[in-house]
């Protein structure tokens, strides 16, 4: 794993802005619970080492480097869209309002963000702050990896601490919502709970 570092973050903000936020998401693609995001400032100190895309990290790391970036980042905000929004928009616009949610709760303000991904715009919802698109920004950015690690960790707390104990029959915790073959079986079981996102189950539905 190389060490990212802040040099190739600074190119991409204007020099004359100085507040900068990393914003990512996570959750987009599950059949039940809420997607998430973050945005975060860090410092321009902030020590980078271990962070990375929070996919590519054991969730072990995840949970040591959350713990970090909120120790020691400027400002950090974690943002949710519920299933049921999520239901009467589409994936897409759900992301980007999460997004806005967790930019909207920063404090400072910032004046510019680093968005990952290449979208920034759905039919519903559109990141409104100065912004720029970074994709594979998670694996190249430090202040976007951090916020990918703080979407995922609070998600997955989310889904294990909540969700599971509220329905256990479905096993939330071991497939945290994603469509695995345990997941399907529990669908066919005991049919979709409150929490289900009921527009990912259409092909579901139809072969019922």
């Amino acid at each position: 794993m190389s060490l990212l570092t802040f040099d190739f973050e600074r190119t991409l903000v204007p020099a004359d802005l100085k507040c900068c936020c990393g914003v990512d998401e996570a959750g987009a693609g599950p059949l039940a619970g809420p997607v998430y995001a973050a945005a975060v400032i860090l410092p321009p100190d902030f020590d980078t080492t271990g962070l990375d895309d929070s996919k590519k990290l054991t969730p072990k790391k995840r949970e040591a480097l959350y713990a970090r970036i909120c120790a020691g980042a400027a400002a950090y905000a974690i943002a949710s869209v519920s299933a049921r929004e999520i239901d009467e928009t589409d994936i897409l616009s759900a992301r980007i309002l999460a997004m806005t949610r967790a930019i909207e709760g920063l404090s400072p303000a910032p004046a510019f963000a680093l968005i990952d991904g290449n979208r920034d715009r759905g039919r519903h919802a559109g990141i409104g702050l100065a912004h720029v698109c970074v994709v594979g920004g998670d694996g190249k950015c430090p202040s976007i990896a951090a916020a990918s690690i703080l979407a995922k960790v609070a998600r997955d707390r989310y889904v294990t601490e909540v969700l599971d104990r509220a329905y256990p029959d479905y096993d939330f915790a071991r497939h945290k919502g994603y469509g695995t073959k345990l997941h399907y079986e529990r669908l066919d079981r005991f049919g979709p709970c409150p929490e289900h996102r009921m527009s990912f189950l259409k092909k579901w539905e139809a072969r019922r």
